[in-house]
């Protein structure tokens, strides 16, 4: 992907500093399997809290202070995390006005091992997620690492790109009243039926990431595409309950299939028309 240095005043990044809950969970079984269940962990935030308060061997610090120093690389890839941060509000501040909508920039924040949010408090096994309590989005960019390395994913810094795009979705939910409404209709259903709204939820984040992708094709590179793709791919239901348990429960599916998140980043990116990512009509009828 193409990118200059770009700065905003609502990204903050907190890695090489203590403080918040510091998981003990390292790169154990525990800690893959609740990264799993939270993967990309949408935005109710209530998810990561119970789990993360369930989990034995935490610390937990009230003062972030300095530990150790960033390499370079650690830098650079902060800086392209802020960079797409600022595409991204770039982008949706010229979409909302472009549809009579009000954009209100979200925060971002970059951390190692734990950190406090409005939602709770999270690990990094917890995976990147937004919180609608305080409206941020939260990495560990080492995330990618395991992504790769682990589920098979492409690598390449435009899966980051699509991740951030994802959460930033996520956002706009809240902002357009989305996921309010979702949390309503999902009170008194079955699990089954609550977990369809909430792949609806998920599924429409991806296709609000492809309409980002759509209005900075002049930010991409060959191959950028088929990163976010391999990352949507890696991270589908399916695929992650056929590697993790050897079977598929489509019943418990709470993202959506990988070829349903390919499938609704590509009609946003196709599109770029934020009004044609009706997943529920969809997908509910």
């Amino acid at each position: 992907m193409k990118w200059e240095k770009q700065n905003s005043d609502q990204f903050e990044d907190r890695r090489g500093m203590s403080g918040g809950r510091k998981a003990l969970l390292g790169g154990g079984a525990l800690g893959i399997i609740i990264l799993l269940l939270n993967m990309f962990g949408g935005q109710t935030g209530q998810t990561i809290g119970n789990i993360l308060e369930q989990t034995q061997g935490t610390e937990t610090s009230t003062e972030a202070t300095p530990t150790r120093e960033l390499s370079a690389a650690e830098k650079e890839l902060g800086d392209f995390a802020e960079s797409c941060f600022v595409y991204n509000n770039e982008t949706w501040t010229k979409i909302f006005q472009e549809n009579n909508l009000n954009f209100k920039e979200p925060g971002m924040v970059l951390f190692d091992d734990g950190v406090n949010t409005a939602c709770g408090s999270a690990t990094a096994a917890a995976g990147p997620f937004y919180c609608p309590g305080d409206q941020k989005i939260y990495m560990d960019l080492r995330f990618f690492e395991e992504l790769k390395t682990r589920f098979g994913a492409r690598g390449g810094d435009f899966a980051i790109a699509y991740v951030i795009a994802h959460e930033m979705g996520h956002h706009l939910q809240t902002l357009l009243g989305t996921s309010g409404k979702v949390r309503q209709l999902q009170q008194g259903k079955s699990e089954k039926e609550a977990n369809k709204l909430s792949v609806c939820l998920e599924l429409q984040a991806d296709f609000y990431a492809g309409v980002w992708a759509h209005y900075n094709k002049n930010l991409l590179e060959e191959g950028d595409i088929e990163e976010a793709l391999s990352a949507a791919n890696a991270v589908g239901d399916d695929a992650i309950q056929r590697k993790m348990q050897g079977q598929v429960v489509p019943d418990s599916f709470t993202h959506g299939t990988s070829e349903q998140r390919m499938e609704w980043f590509m009609k946003g990116y196709k599109t770029g028309d934020m009004n044609q990512g009706d997943t529920f009509s969809v997908l509910l009828d």
